[in-house]
Formats: structure tokens, C-alpha cells, sequence
């Protein structure tokens, strides 16, 4: 096996991205900017709602925008996740291996379908996410592949998959193989929500310390229980060697043994902010994981995500990567 720069695992779901209006919201009675947990009929709902504002699909969750996002920089990526053999299924496997994604995850014959994410974008470029997991759910330490994590130098891990039981189990799985075999672990929490709702599984998937902790300002308030952004990243590196919180338009602050940096952001127009803080880490991982400084891997991280809300969608082309 060749050596893999990123090993990722999450949950496998097919974003299909529309536009929305806060009318739109409050009729369907979706709470505006987080993730909701829905089942397949009101996803179906939602999605029948928006057929006419539907802008583009692609294979998404959260780690596997980063892993793609960091493969588009040049370097071996690998990601594990769970679909059914349905057309979603086969969509996502093949859209993984056409963005250079090594993947041993094989569509299977199940019950449930594989997940959907529909992803609603206002006019104020917020992003509101309804999800149905499908078989994402049913995602175990099973579904690891040991021999890719093995042979990677970082393992990417999504804070989504504290929201089951086997997820989080999978999870803890990864970082013990991991620092078994002193390959690098890196986490996001992913979403306020998933901080709200499950932070001490959160806590549990981290263990004594991790080294590489992402999260934005919401995240890092929330997981902290700290009023100030400087008093929640003292608590942050008490379970991470390096914490990399996101400020939106704001920047980024870095944190590592020997130093912490406030990188300003860039002044865009914003038009959709979808999958921001995941190609912000899949640069930034990318940019460590082929020795640049934090701060060099932070600006390039911050360079890149802000031309991403420039444009619909939550990744990137891989003509932007390389022009950037």
C-alpha cells in the first residue's frame, strides 16, 4: 500500500444543494442555519418543496469534503463510509474515485437507503442543512478499513459521527488504532449542534488529547462553556496539541506548542457559505501534511474558503486548488 497523507471517516451523504427564502423556512418550519435530523419523508417533503430552485448534487458529509478538498491539493487521500447499493450509492463510490479518493467501501445490499443531505441556501448566504442519515447511521468501526489508516500519516475524524452510538464507537476505535501506530489525529466538531446535543461523546472521542482540534466560534464557546474566545482556546488545548478555530469572514486563530496566530480574512461577497469550515480544514491539512507552517497552511486554508462562498456548492473544482 502506498503511504497516505489523510485517512478520513464520516458519514457518506448526497448533498443536493437549492436555494431558499426565509419564507420558505418558516413554512416548512426548519430552524434556519444548523443541521436538523429528519426522516426520509420529510426529506422528501423539503426536497419536493425546492424542486425548482435545486442547484447541483454532489457526494458530500462533512469529512468527505475535506478529504476530496485536501486530494485536489496533490496528495493521497483515502476515506471509509457507509452507502447502500441504490443509484445514491453508486453515485457517491464514483464520485469519491473521480476526486482521487482511494476508498475500500463497497455499496451493500441494506434495508435503508444511502443518506441525502439537502442543503437550503438564503439570500444571506447562511446555509440550513436537513439530513437523513439513511444506512450512514448503521456506520461502525466494522467499516474501517485498519490496513488504509495504518498507512496514512493523519486520520481525519467528523464530529457527526458522535450522533450514534456506533459512529462514536468508530470513532474512539480510529484514534486508539491511530496512536497505537503514532499516526497523527485530527477532529472537527462539525456543528454547534453536534456540540449542544452530544458534547460529552464529543469529549469521549477525544480522549486524554488529540492533535489537531477544529471548530468555529460556536463550537468552541459551546465545547468550552467559556464566555471568551481566548479563555475557550486555553481550555480547547488542554484537549488538542494544535486547536484551529474558524471566525467566518473574521479569519482564524491557530494555536500550537510554541505559538498562536489571528489570521485576518478576506473580503468577499459571500453567496454561500456551504462546506466553508471543511475545505478550510481539508487546505489546512493538506498544507501540514506537506510541511508547511501552520500559519502558511492557515492563510492558504483561509484564501481558499473564502473564494469557496464566493460560488454555489460545498467544494471547490480542482482547477481553483491548483490556481491557488
Amino acid at each position: 500500500l502506498a503511504l497516505i497523507d489523510i485517512y478520513g471517516i464520516g458519514n457518506a451523504l448526497v448533498d443536493i444543494e437549492a436555494s431558499t427564502t426565509e419564507n420558505d423556512l418558516s413554512e416548512l418550519s426548519i430552524e434556519k442555519g444548523i443541521m436538523s435530523l429528519v426522516d426520509q419523508e420529510t426529506l422528501n417533503k423539503y426536497k419536493k418543496h425546492h424542486e425548482k430552485t435545486i442547484k447541483k448534487k454532489a457526494c458530500g458529509g462533512s469529512a468527505a469534503n475535506t478529504i476530496i478538498t485536501a486530494a485536489h491539493t496533490g496528495i493521497q487521500c483515502a476515506y471509509n463510509c457507509k452507502v447502500s447499493n441504490d443509484s445514491d450509492g453508486q453515485f457517491y463510490i464514483n464520485d469519491l474515485k473521480s476526486s482521487n479518493v482511494q476508498t475500500t467501501t463497497v455499496p451493500q445490499n441494506e434495508i435503508e437507503p444511502t443518506g441525502n443531505c439537502l442543503v437550503l441556501v438564503s439570500p444571506d448566504a447562511d446555509r440550513t442543512m436537513t439530513t437523513f442519515l439513511g444506512v450512514s447511521q448503521q456506520f461502525s468501526k466494522n467499516d474501517i478499513d485498519e490496513n488504509l489508516l495504518k498507512n496514512s500519516r493523519y486520520v481525519y475524524i467528523e464530529g457527526y459521527l458522535v450522533s450514534s452510538e456506533a459512529g462514536k464507537e468508530a470513532a474512539i476505535n480510529a484514534i486508539k488504532l491511530a496512536k497505537t501506530n503514532n499516526i497523527k489525529t485530527a477532529f472537527t466538531c462539525s456543528d454547534p449542534a453536534m456540540v449542544q446535543f452530544f458534547k460529552q461523546g464529543i469529549l469521549e472521542i477525544i480522549g486524554d488529547k488529540i492533535d489537531i482540534l477544529f471548530c468555529n466560534e460556536a463550537e468552541a464557546i459551546a465545547l468550552s462553556e467559556k464566555d471568551s474566545l481566548n479563555d475557550a482556546l486555553k481550555y480547547l488545548k488542554t484537549l488538542s496539541e494544535t486547536v484551529i478555530i474558524t471566525k467566518g469572514a473574521n479569519g482564524a486563530l491557530l494555536s500550537d506548542k510554541t505559538e498562536t496566530i489571528d489570521l485576518s480574512g478576506e473580503k468577499v461577497q459571500a453567496i454561500d457559505t456551504n462546506g466553508a469550515g471543511d475545505c478550510f480544514a481539508g487546505i489546512c491539512l493538506a498544507g501540514l501534511a506537506k510541511g508547511l507552517t501552520l500559519k502558511e497552511s492557515g492563510t492558504q486554508a483561509i484564501k481558499a474558503s473564502a473564494k469557496l462562498v464566493t460560488q454555489f456548492g460545498p467544494r471547490l473544482a480542482k482547477t481553483d486548488i491548483k490556481q491557488l
